[in-house]
């Protein structure tokens, strides 16, 4: 395992993410891209030819004895079922988010992986970029006191402005929870710890949607998710956050994450970014004042760097950051989401899990310790 230092991975899922992937691992050497593989051979063919890689059948992929850990870049609904594979086939697995499309399915991915001795993974990894490492550094020092509540905002007029094929986006297993959600939740557990309790509301004003982009302009999308949602969470330490995820917000004024602090607030950039500004204010203070960020991976988009840390984990026998443990907490929270809407009560949230370790090594080498 891990010959000459380095993991062989191999990338099943070769759509719009993964140039995103292809390109962030160059910074890693410890990532050793064997081969990529697709359902559709001529879409891996050609991002294979793109990056100077391999294309190959996914059944080749997971037969290759070279390949230890898979990179999942497949559609939402497909996530568990190519993960139960590879990991029947005995490879690791990091996955892109969310990690299955109910917690149900989760586990079941969880399960197998702790039954067959594999570890997974999950995207989102943007909590360990540098600003949102210097925003948990600032919290953990207690310069802004107890965190006692928030905000968290996405919000957009939807996806269909912009994707070629943006259907899977108002599928079961998509909606601004599942597609944006875990960048927020993830970065509030980094932040925050264990969500302890879940409310909500949530709405689908359209039951069809238009779509404005190429090349599929024109055409009429079935919703079969709730498209704006409004909830609480309530952390185990005490912190209480306002969280709303929408498609149908035709434009806002809202910051990503506003945090309330004893002593003081704390902006924090958008999660879906590894850079931004962190910014705090105290009582009396008549300025925002800029922290200055001291942290690694916050200068460019390392949309890998959750596989790299993995892939460092692997070789050390320590754990990794965006484990499979967080992945399932995250989703049970946003299975939660629609459970609380629907019923009208409060639901707890049962799965464990840890703050993963912040990053203390700097990008010199691509290390990460």
């Amino acid at each position: 395992m891990g010959a000459n230092g380095r993991i062989g991975v191999g990338i099943i899922g070769c759509g719009n993410i993964s140039s995103q992937y292809l390109k962030a691992m160059r910074d890693f050497p410890v990532l050793e891209i064997i081969a990529i593989a697709d359902m559709r051979p001529e879409v891996a063919e050609k991002k294979a030819a793109e990056f100077g890689l391999i294309a190959v059948s996914v059944e080749a992929l997971l037969g290759d004895p070279k390949v230890e850990l898979i990179v999942n870049l497949t559609i939402p609904r497909a996530h568990v079922e190519v993960g139960l594979r590879a990991i029947a086939a005995g490879k690791h697995v990091y996955g892109e988010k969310p990690l299955g499309v109910n917690f149900a399915e989760g586990k079941k991915l969880a399960e197998a992986a702790k039954v067959a001795g594999v570890r997974i993974g999950s995207a989102p990894d943007t909590f360990l970029g540098g600003s949102h490492q210097e925003a948990r550094a600032l919290l953990d020092s207690g310069a802004a006191g107890d965190i006692v509540g928030g905000t968290a905002y996405f919000a957009c007029p939807g996806h269909e402005r912009w994707h070629p094929d943006p259907a899977f986006y108002y599928d079961i297993g998509g909606g601004p929870v599942l597609d944006m959600g875990p960048y927020y939740i993830t970065d509030l557990i980094n932040l925050l710890g264990p969500v302890d309790t879940v409310q909500a509301m949530s709405a689908t004003p359209k039951l069809e949607r238009p779509i404005y982009s190429e090349p599929k302009r024109d055409q009429l999308m079935p919703v079969k998710v709730a498209t704006h949602v409004a909830g609480l969470m309530r952390f185990k330490s005490g912190a209480i956050i306002q969280v709303t995820l929408s498609f149908d917000v035709p434009a806002h004024q809202h910051l990503p994450f506003e945090l309330y602090g004893t002593k003081a607030s704390v902006l924090v950039p958008d999660p879906n970014m590894f850079g931004g500004e962190v910014r705090t204010r105290a009582p009396g203070e008549k300025e925002w004042s800029l922290v200055e960020t001291t942290y690694p991976y916050a200068d460019a988009n390392y949309r890998s760097l959750g596989v790299a840390d993995m892939a460092h984990a692997i070789l050390s026998g320590r754990a990794h950051r965006a484990s499979g443990d967080l992945a399932l907490h995250v989703l049970e929270v946003m299975e939660s989401f629609e459970t609380a809407s629907r019923t009208a009560a409060p639901v707890a949230i049962t799965s464990p899990v840890s703050r993963p370790e912040p990053i203390s090594t700097s990008l010199k080498d691509g290390r990460i310790s």
